[in-house]
């Protein structure tokens, strides 16, 4: 069988929330203003990005603290900085994902990441989490000028690891991955065990995966 699986990383591959979370609200506190955000109430928004979770935390701070205009500028880049010294703390892989990989590899079928975290900090973590090798390539945020929901971020995530995008699907966890699906005329699974469960039904993928496990079959058939 050959086809090729791109994969999402932050709250597809990996549940990164805490370490997220800390990075931002390691922000809010050098500021004074406390930790703004909750590792698990606030995973959603975690996975929306850093600016995401900045603005989530300025939103929450009280009417009178004063807040500089050029507050999130200032803050991401030092967001990526707090994140890079603590990037793998809390961080796991989801369940069942590395059998899963390593299944599909023995299939035949080539793997890739295409995520809009900094290619950096995605190889930094592929790497602490012990799974790097199984991708034939890595495009991050940084790869190229555009950044998901564009389709050139997957289609060069495709072509890196040898593929063709006719043959290919996205596994991701956001509506920023069912855009980008829906652009580079992929199909698209979404996980249902990240904070938003089965609520993620509501943005209408190809196929909702219960769990890891279920990635292979799912493979065989989309790609067969």
């Amino acid at each position: 069988m050959t086809g090729t699986v791109v994969l999402d990383l932050d709250g597809t591959l990996a549940d990164t929330a805490a370490d997220l979370i800390a990075a931002a609200n390691a922000c809010f506190e050098s500021r004074g203003l406390g930790c703004l955000l909750d590792p698990r109430a606030d995973a959603a928004i975690a996975f929306h990005g850093g600016r995401a979770m900045l603005r989530a935390g300025y939103g929450r701070i009280p009417a009178d603290a004063l807040l500089p205009p050029d507050a999130e500028e200032v803050d991401f880049p030092r967001l990526l900085s707090f994140y890079d010294d603590a990037i793998a703390t809390h961080t796991r892989l989801y369940d069942d994902a590395e059998n899963a990989l390593e299944a599909m590899a023995a299939a035949g079928l080539r793997l890739a990441i295409c995520t809009n975290k900094p290619a950096a900090l995605a190889e930094k973590l592929l790497a602490a989490l012990g799974v790097r090798d199984h991708f034939a390539a890595m495009v991050g945020a940084d790869s190229l000028p555009q950044r998901k929901p564009d389709p050139a971020p997957y289609r060069a995530a495709v072509e890196r690891a040898g593929g063709s995008v006719a043959r290919s699907f996205l596994v991701g966890d956001t509506e920023t991955d069912v855009k980008t699906a829906r652009a580079a005329g992929v199909r698209v699974a979404l996980v249902g065990f990240g904070p938003e469960g089965g609520r993620i039904a509501r943005l209408q993928p190809d196929a909702i995966l219960d769990g890891f496990s279920a990635l292979p079959a799912l493979a065989r058939d989309w790609l067969a």
